[in-house]
């Protein structure tokens, strides 16, 4: 990963299509589990997978000193929450801010609660009209993610950020 005298205090990341290909309130059948093969499964029994370069890139970050949020907009909570822990990932998240609402509802309580300033973070997420242009507007450096969190987006947000863009 790209290293910078000017880095992001907080990394944070949207859960659906960004870190797993679907949307936890629509597209799949909470709640879920692992089956006896140790695979994530919703309550019919069908494999949830995520996007394939999630878990490396999650482990790297936090190696390399980054702190890691979540925010979502989704009403299944409950839903989201259990795929972070049963994806192994949620030992990775410092914050999560998973509700409905506006994504500037949710970076507010990341400010408060991590006491980091807007300027500070980095945002990932796959929508860019509903969520990328709130936090945009409030000084976030932003990176439009497609087709999955992948390390070609960390490499543009880091150096998006080192160079002090906000889109």
């Amino acid at each position: 990963m790209a290293s910078s005298s000017r880095r992001p205090k907080l990394i944070v990341l949207d859960l659906d299509w960004t870190l797993w290909p679907f949307h936890v309130e629509m597209d799949v059948d909470p709640p879920f589990k692992k089956n006896k093969h140790g695979k994530v499964v919703d309550r019919r029994g069908e494999e949830i997978k995520h996007f394939p370069e999630v878990p490396t890139l999650l482990e790297r970050l936090v190696a390399d000193g980054f702190e890691i949020a979540a925010a979502s907009r989704t009403h299944e909570v409950e839903g989201a929450k259990q795929l972070l822990q049963l994806f192994g990932w949620d030992h990775y998240f410092s914050y999560k801010e998973i509700y409905p609402g506006c994504k500037i509802t949710h970076f507010g309580m990341l400010k408060e609660k991590s006491g980091y300033d807007y300027s500070e973070m980095l945002f990932f997420d796959d929508d860019y009209y509903l969520n990328i242009k709130d936090s945009i507007s409030i000084g976030v450096t932003s990176v439009l993610v497609k087709r999955g969190f992948s390390e070609k987006h960390v490499e543009e947000g880091l150096k998006k950020y080192a160079e002090g863009k906000i889109h």
